[in-house]
């Protein structure tokens, strides 16, 4: 075979990178340089010099400070925030906005170093869209905890969201598997096969063309509300990416999907009480329900 084919299948790599090698002088056989048309031949020796990987980036979280980001509670162990619309949870790829990470450090809270450099402390997370109550871990004993209660759904985490329509039952279990959508990246839709996702909701109040709905989270999956609403056929008012009215929600003058992070409780990690934090409506979201109460 070819240098360039024959190594690709050796190492894994594509021809474009074994050529690229070639020409830099880093194959040789039998102690000479080959390049990448040359043949190899049964019995020769094989020599690579392959490059130093490129050190990972580090996606830092700078101190800055985040209007609305208010701490509900902190001690030793956690820092209880109510996060505001527009503010991701931590930095990652493509986010150049504000963060809960970044706005902590400006206040002067230390946070946990356990986990990926830049989600240390974040043991869950509120989409950049959604508002409400979020526990950052402060020490490494609370990391270790939580990420433990998350992980084994001993964490109670009640949303209220606002629903277009009136979902039939009025309280139910919306019991289905969630994966990323087939056909855009960059959201998520119940497929056969995915990861098991299970939401509770009860009826709190019915308008005329949408439904408050109090919902509980029995796993804790991507978009999961807003993914298992809009498989309802009920999306989350003002939910443009999951099939929401546009007119309902310029009507409401909402900008984003009617959804918030309504209470949080957990044994802490310090004590092993129970503990539990609520985080009210936010202005916009409080004002879309005046105006459906009109």
């Amino acid at each position: 075979m070819r240098v360039d084919a024959g190594l690709a299948r050796l190492l894994g790599l594509s021809r474009t990178v074994v050529a690229s090698l070639a020409e830099d002088g880093r194959v040789e056989v039998d102690g000479r340089a080959a390049g990448k048309s040359d043949r190899l031949v049964a019995g020769a020796w094989l020599e690579v010099s392959l490059p130093e990987p490129e050190a990972p980036s580090t996606i830092a979280a700078p101190a800055e400070v985040v209007n609305g980001l208010t701490v509900l509670h902190a001690d030793d162990d956690i820092v209880v925030v109510d996060k505001p619309v527009g503010v991701a949870a931590h930095p990652s790829p493509g986010w150049t906005g504000p963060t809960v990470v970044g706005g902590l450090a400006a206040l002067g809270y230390r946070v946990s170093t356990s986990g990926a450099e830049e989600r240390q402390g974040i043991v869950h997370r509120l989409d950049v869209g959604t508002t409400g109550v979020m526990v950052v871990a402060t020490s490494e004993h609370a990391y270790t905890v939580l990420k433990r209660a998350f992980k084994e759904r001993t964490v109670s985490k009640r949303y209220h969201a606002v629903a277009q329509g009136h979902p039939d039952p009025s309280s139910g279990t919306i019991d289905a598997p969630i994966d990323r959508h087939p056909k855009h990246d960059y959201r998520f839709a119940v497929v056969a096969g995915g990861k098991p996702s299970v939401t509770h909701y009860d009826t709190i109040e019915a308008f005329r063309a949408a439904s408050l709905l109090d919902v509980r989270l029995e796993t804790g999956r991507t978009h999961q509300i807003r993914v298992h609403l809009s498989a309802l056929r009920h999306p989350c008012v003002g939910d443009l990416a999951y099939g929401a009215d546009p007119s309902l929600a310029k009507r409401l003058k909402l900008e984003r999907q009617w959804l918030h992070a309504h209470e949080l409780g957990f044994e802490h990690p310090g004590d092993g009480r129970w503990v539990s934090y609520v985080s009210p409506y936010p202005a916009d979201l409080a004002r879309a329900l005046d105006l459906l109460r009109e």
